[in-house]
């Protein structure tokens, strides 16, 4: 009796002291305990996400992949999943599981090793958000003490949401919906039942339980999991036998991107580093571009046939790489699939190595391990083999004339099935494409291939445009006093310059000369000659003045004559920018990309006012009794009275001029280097052609009134792209095949002829006023100040109609 009272006492004090000490330890930390109340604010590290104006995903950066989700959105079986592999009381305990922690306690004690662990969600979640990982006591005392204060300042589903997106979970996966993108490629929602156990069990230990990296412990713990979630209840014997039957199908997922969109991504993820420092990465941002889903991949598609349209006119270079033959006995198979796994897939044009060369076929080798065909008739055949940028050889009789076993070529799949035959081209193209009433970027195309190089040359690239520029170089000696009917000697020009022989001797394109022109026809046909002598007239500092409005960088345009010819450097965006003028009756727009930006709770944190064209506002600014309803422009626009909060996009071109550039712009088309163009069968495009020297620049830029589109076809180490190279025929098929499906809603509309102008009979030979009855008498446009007053000299004392019209205007 004695010995079990002094037990007690004993036991009493025991408890006493444990109690002091506790409430002493309390009183020692809680002052310097973070405050819980944060949790609720908390600012998870999210990557920032770039959308297509529909809302289709085209970019995600940040270093942490994570998809936060609300409880709501969690799927119940998961949270059973969870809770059987770590917390199966935690909508019962108050924060702590007392048990679970003397369980572990006991199990430390005893065998000197941590064993089952006693930390409950609520403990996680104060360990993730607020503690370090270090193992101490104090640790986790301060754990036990901020998951009580967690549950006595959140509920139990927002304190499950902290940890369910919080987690790290591997692969850079943060939280459990990232982690299902990442190793399903699908939403937590549309996993199954197998899949939540895999995932439920990463936690405990993330670089080894996760499916990829430790696929048989994953399993073994995801099995564990299942077996938990039988005997707590969750599911039956039959869900339990499935899924632990259920193989697991796990593999590494990158972004899930609606379609390649890169080179446009990375133009957002540059502006918004820009805008917001690192905190773009993190912070939650969702991006909402410019860009058309649908005219994108067009963009994209058109761009990748016309390369392989021009490498294919220039032969075939041979093998990527020549892989070594192993020695007799030796199975090459393992080391080529290494090769194939490091080489990258190029758009659709996939690596395969050689391993049999037959009479009408080879036999292939894909990164996926199988081995296919490719058949003589599907481009083996067609292979003539590249000489020079100007040359090709004869074609080979059979495979064995140009291939062999161990070589890496590139395949890509026709649309029965069967393999063909192609190559990397060499060559490299931009694309881009423009709203021209306020600059939207709709589509933008850097190259080949995001993943061949990441240099965009819509942006990044500086070229010559060549005669893509002389659009402009007329523009600006019509609005001088130039008329589309004025007279210049296309004949020969030498001029003194810098260069080793100090001698200058430009030619047209055909190498001809073809005397007095008209530069309507001049600029329709590109010749050079007539440029060079208008530019003479004009002055190269009046010229540089004007370009200066488009805003262009002028500084380092050369101040001599061979600017009439493109010699200058530009983007490919702006000269589109440039085009944007003409298409939009001569306003100034800056080309844009982002729209608009929410933060991680969806809130508008930026929208963009663009410039944008309201040719009407002119009219109110002119006439102070104009209506103040919507004009035509702002409904067009979208919404009207939203449109006039817009800032007006400033006119730099003369509205007249505009249209009479514009019809000579169409006769580009129809009558001149553009031609190819007329299988759009439209009336309302226009556009113009370019070409550098060597050649080694291809352009075209043409437009309707709702999309202006420039492309541009070059290499890389400005080498020239071959002498029957031009713009008609490398770039503007590019253009067509984008515009062909872009202008496929747009309706074809006229232009209304601007007041003060007016279109007047005259001689084609002259440019002057047609005589009487004279039957080559062509209409040509004028602004009145500029109409001709002469009669062009021959029989007949004139039209009396003409001069009757002349007159009235002066």
């Amino acid at each position: 009796m004695i010995i079990l009272r002094a037990l007690f006492r004993l036991s009493l004090f025991g408890l006493f002291g444990a109690v002091w000490l506790l409430a002493g330890m309390y009183l020692y930390l809680s002052p310097n305990l973070p405050d819980v109340a944060t949790l609720r604010d908390v600012k998870l590290q999210t990557p920032m996400r770039v959308y297509t104006r529909e809302g289709k995903l085209i970019g995600q950066f940040g270093e942490q992949k994570r998809s936060p989700l609300s409880f709501d959105e969690i799927p119940e079986q998961f949270i059973q999943a969870l809770l059987a592999a770590e917390d199966s009381s935690f909508f019962k305990h108050s924060g702590i599981d007392v048990p679970g922690l003397m369980r572990a306690t006991s199990e430390l004690v005893m065998t000197g090793e941590k064993g089952s662990g006693g930390s409950t969600l609520t403990m996680q979640v104060a360990r993730n958000y607020f503690l370090s990982l270090e193992r101490t006591f104090m640790r986790k005392f301060n754990e036990i003490l901020l998951a009580i204060e967690i549950e006595r300042a959140l509920d139990k589903k927002e304190i499950f949401e902290l940890y369910f997106n919080r987690v790290f979970l591997g692969h850079r996966s943060y939280g459990f919906e990232a982690a299902s993108q990442v190793y399903y490629g699908k939403s937590i929602g549309e996993l199954d039942l197998a899949q939540y156990a895999m995932l439920a069990g990463i936690p405990k230990a993330p670089s080894r339980n996760n499916p990829i990296s430790g696929p048989v412990a994953g399993k073994q713990r995801r099995n564990w999991i299942l077996g938990r979630m039988r005997d707590l209840g969750y599911i039956d014997q039959a869900q339990y036998a499935a899924a632990v039957a259920e193989p697991d199908t796990a593999s590494h997922h990158g972004e899930q991107l609606s379609f390649s969109a890169h080179y446009a991504a990375e133009m957002v993820r540059q502006e918004m580093l820009d805008r917001y420092g690192m905190a773009a990465y993190n912070d939650g941002y969702q991006v909402y571009t410019t860009i058309n889903a649908d005219l994108q991949q067009i963009a994209r598609r058109a761009l990748i046939d016309g390369l392989l349209a021009y490498d294919s006119r220039h032969g075939y270079r041979g093998p990527e790489r020549k892989l070594p033959l192993p020695e007799p006995g030796v199975d090459p198979i393992p080391g080529w699939l290494d090769v194939l796994s490091q080489t990258a897939v190029i758009v659709e044009l996939q690596p395969a190595v050689i391993t049999e060369v037959g009479e009408d076929r080879v036999t292939i080798l894909l990164a996926d391990g199988s081995t296919d065909v490719v058949l003589w008739e599907n481009g083996l055949h067609q292979t003539a083999p590249y000489l020079t940028e100007n040359a090709v050889g004869r074609r080979p009789e059979k495979p064995a004339d140009f291939l062999e076993p161990g070589n890496l070529i590139r395949v890509f799949r026709q649309e029965d099935g069967s393999w063909h035959l192609s190559q990397v081209p060499a060559a490299q193209a931009a694309l881009v494409s423009l709203r021209p009433r306020d600059g939207a970027i709709v589509s933008v195309v850097g190259g080949m291939g995001f993943e061949l190089s990441k240099f965009n040359r819509a942006t990044q690239a500086l070229r010559q445009p060549g005669s893509n520029f002389k659009p402009f170089l007329y523009s600006a000696a019509l609005e001088s006093g130039f008329t589309a009917a004025s007279i210049i000697n296309d004949a020969p020009v030498v001029i003194e310059d810098s260069s080793d022989d100090g001698i200058w001797r430009p030619e047209n394109d055909e190498g001809k000369f073809y005397g007095p022109t008209r530069l309507r026809w001049a600029l329709t046909k590109s010749r050079n000659l007539v440029s060079i002598r208008l530019l003479q007239q004009l002055g190269v500092k009046r010229l540089i003045e004007y370009m200066d409005r488009f805003g262009w960088k002028t500084e380092n345009v050369p101040r001599n004559l061979s600017l009439a010819l493109g010699t200058h450097v530009m983007s490919v965006m702006d000269v589109a920018a440039g085009y944007a003028v003409i298409a939009n009756g001569g306003y100034r727009v800056e080309p844009y990309l982002i729209d608009r930006i929410e933060n991680m709770d969806g809130e508008e944190v930026y929208k963009a006012k663009p410039l944008t064209v309201c040719s009407e506002c002119e009219q109110r600014d002119s006439d102070p009794e104009t209506s103040d309803e919507p004009s035509m422009d702002q409904i067009l626009a979208g919404d009207g009275p939203e449109q006039a909060e817009l800032p007006p996009a400033p006119r730099i071109m003369d509205a007249r001029v505009n249209y009479i550039i514009d019809s000579i712009l169409k006769d580009v088309i129809t009558r001149g280097t553009g031609r190819r163009a007329l299988v759009l069968e439209r009336s309302d495009i226009a556009g113009k052609t370019g070409t550098t020297n060597g050649p080694m620049d291809a352009w075209f830029s043409g437009y309707n009134a709702d999309l202006v589109t420039s492309t541009w076809v070059g290499f890389d180490n400005y080498t020239p792209l071959g002498r029957r190279e031009f713009g008609g025929t490398a770039a503007l098929p590019i253009w067509i095949d984008f515009m062909r499906e872009a202008l496929k809603d747009s309706p074809q509309v006229n232009r209304p002829l601007p007041p003060g102008i007016v279109s007047i009979k005259i001689d084609p030979a002259t440019g002057m006023l047609a005589r009487p009855g004279q039957r080559d008498a062509i209409f040509e446009y004028f602004m009145v100040e500029n109409v001709p007053r002469r009669m062009s000299p021959g029989e007949g004392e004139g039209s009396q109609g003409t001069q009757e019209l002349v007159n009235d205007i002066f």
